[in-house]
């Protein structure tokens, strides 16, 4: 505990490092207070039929995100997932998409016009997701009444620029973090979003255990140890890699004199789950259209069955479904974004080789096989932790607000934002000669 205390003293004495986390501590403040103003023109206190519609479900999961500004009818009920959404859909087409593939291999001039790409049609997705979600509030248990000018087009139209310049400017709060900050902007508004949610779970979990005697205070101690295990299954997850051996050729080096330098051993991390949370957040895209399909078809056997099953995310039907498509998605996503061709071609260009591998082509095809072999029990472990919450709440008789932090999307991007954040903040004390946070041992710092 004293080293801790100490590392985080010296956190506070690399001045650019202390004024990185102030910025980004005071603009996710601002994200948060932006997450409790009402849209102008509803009543804030007629609210309490959309919380409890959005407690649980799929909906549920969205409020999360937002940090519950999707409950709140805030400013920022849509969120950042209008910008995760294009972000994704761009990233997609530039598999298909000869002029986006150009810009991939522009570097950052490339990279710019990719985001502003991205920031346009972050905008055009808002201005379909807003429209919807302003006439789904009634069904979702907003009454009239709290509509104070009324649901016409002198209160749609405004909400609705709302709405997408809330999506906009929290789009630019991540990106100030990430230039200003410390961390990936995007990924720790959503992370604050998750985080806000936790402490009103967890209380209503323990008042659950303890004033309903379900359990007592044992049973919640129980449960506690279990998320913490949970949270170090995601971190072997986020972490685990296979290394793979790289030789580089012997050298010669001219200098007045000619010596021989000898080849040098590396490795190519390749990540067990290289694909993070990206099959996931896929997967619960994919599973909003069972129960589509089962409104729209209500009327027969099977339509009413799909309604009924695939509403519940912590069903059995949901759950099998869910994980398979887990399972496919981080092979697809995979795929797509570990070039191993490229990887094989740049190893060649620098004189580098895989012992026992030919450079080139045997290079990229051994590569993509270590990464098939290592992306099954990699994709069947996010799988499990995907459904987890679910086999908690049948179990162990969870709420289901608390459950969801047992696994699914909320604690890996935790897990991964965090040790994200970390290791950014590990690399400023290393260059400084300091202990990082992950790291024991004296204080390193030159005179």
């Amino acid at each position: 505990m004293k080293k801790f205390f100490e590392t985080l003293s010296n956190i506070w004495k690399i001045e650019e490092l202390k004024g990185r986390i102030i910025v980004t501590l005071g603009l996710l403040l601002v994200y948060r207070f932006g997450a409790q103003v009402v849209l102008p023109g509803i009543d804030s206190t007629q609210l309490a039929g959309l919380a409890s519609s959005t407690d649980s479900g799929i909906l549920g999961i969205l409020n999360a995100f937002t940090g519950g500004a999707l409950s709140n009818a805030s400013v920022f009920a849509l969120g950042i997932m209008p910008y995760i959404s294009a972000s994704i859909v761009v990233q997609l087409m530039g598999i298909a998409i000869p002029y986006l593939q150009k810009l991939q291999k522009e570097g950052e001039s490339g990279r710019k016009t990719i985001n502003q790409i991205t920031r346009w049609l972050t905008i055009g997705i808002c201005i379909v997701q807003a429209p919807a979600y302003l006439y789904s509030l009634g069904a979702l248990g907003v009454p009239d009444s709290a509509f104070v000018f009324g649901k016409g087009l002198d209160f749609v139209i405004p909400s609705v620029i709302i709405l997408v310049a809330g999506t906009i400017f929290a789009m630019w709060l991540g990106e100030k973090i990430t230039d200003k900050g410390i961390g990936n902007g995007i990924s720790l508004l959503i992370m604050i979003g998750i985080i806000a949610t936790m402490p009103q779970n967890f209380v209503q979990e323990f008042i659950s255990r303890t004033a309903n005697n379900n359990g007592g205070l044992m049973f919640m101690l129980i449960e506690v140890i279990i998320w913490f295990i949970v949270i170090l299954l995601c971190v072997l997850l986020v972490m685990a890699t296979r290394q793979i051996p790289v030789q580089y050729a012997r050298r010669t080096a001219s200098g007045g004199y000619e010596k021989n330098i000898m080849g040098s051993r590396q490795y190519i991390p390749l990540k067990l789950n290289a694909s993070g949370v990206m099959p996931i957040i896929f997967a619960q895209a994919i599973m909003f259209a069972p129960g589509l399909l089962g409104k729209t078809f209500n009327n027969t056997a099977v339509g009413q069955w799909m309604e009924v099953q695939f509403q519940d995310i912590f069903g059995l039907a949901y759950n099998l479904l869910f994980g398979f498509l887990i399972i496919v998605f981080t092979y697809f996503y995979t795929a797509i974004t570990v070039p191993t061709n490229k990887m094989a071609d740049d190893l060649k260009r620098s004189g580098g080789f895989i012992p026992g591998i030919r450079p080139g082509k045997e290079t990229g095809d051994f590569l993509d096989k270590i990464m098939s072999l290592i992306t099954l029990p990699g994709s069947v472990f996010l799988a499990l932790l995907a459904v987890l919450p679910a086999v908690i709440v049948k179990i162990m008789d969870v709420q289901a607000g608390w459950a969801l932090f047992y696994g699914g999307t909320s604690l890996l991007i935790m897990v991964g934002v965090a040790i994200d954040t970390v290791q950014q903040v590990n690399s400023y004390l290393l260059n400084r000669h300091y202990d990082g946070l992950m790291k024991s041992g004296k204080n390193r710092k030159v005179a």
